[in-house]
């Protein structure tokens, strides 16, 4: 069985992730599987941002020549245009990644651990059940700032971006016929 965790960030999809391992299950962190990605399609980023992050004077690569994710990120979570761009790069290496991770462990109970995994119908598909983990704003916004030291503005801008996540979500479940359950948390 395949199942999606997800949820809007900072809510609580790897404490939930967690809990299902101890019972057997295997996680893919697809946050982790999207950061393979972008080390992967490393020359295409650079080359596809780079009049963006030249004009926003945001360097994109750190010393060892690997890309800055968060920079990127500041970048890219900026506009929905750039945001979409970025995709448009990483997501085809994401579902090979993905589908050699199932193949993998074929006959296994399997976990995506993932916020948007609504724009990969392919993936979703693959799943029998959605799992929206929720929390309170504040709750989340502790926890993020705790977790990823990142600055308000930059945490307020991913919460922006992912206001409607649920409604996406809900929607996506309800086209590919998928039930959705949500869990507080």
């Amino acid at each position: 069985m395949i199942i999606c965790v997800t949820g809007k960030m900072a809510a609580g999809k790897n404490y939930i992730c967690t809990s299902l391992e101890k019972e057997g299950w295997l996680s893919l962190d697809m946050d982790r599987t999207a950061h393979e990605a972008i080390s992967l399609c490393r020359d295409r980023i650079l080359e596809a941002f780079k009049e963006n992050s030249d004009e926003a004077g945001i360097d994109l690569l750190n010393p060892d020549g690997s890309v800055n994710r968060r920079a990127l990120g500041k970048l890219v979570f900026s506009s929905p245009v750039l945001l979409k761009k970025q995709e448009d790069i990483i997501y085809p290496k994401i579902i090979s990644l993905t589908e050699d991770f199932i193949r993998e462990n074929s006959g296994r109970n399997v976990i995506l651990n993932a916020t948007v995994l609504f724009k990969v119908p392919e993936l979703l598909k693959k799943c029998s059940k959605i799992l929206f983990v929720t929390a309170p704003f504040i709750k989340r916004l502790i926890r993020a700032r705790r977790r990823d030291g990142l600055p308000y503005r930059q945490i307020l801008s991913r919460f922006s971006s992912q206001k409607d996540l649920l409604a996406d979500y809900t929607k996506a479940a309800g086209e590919a016929g998928i039930p959705l359950e949500i869990i507080k948390n």
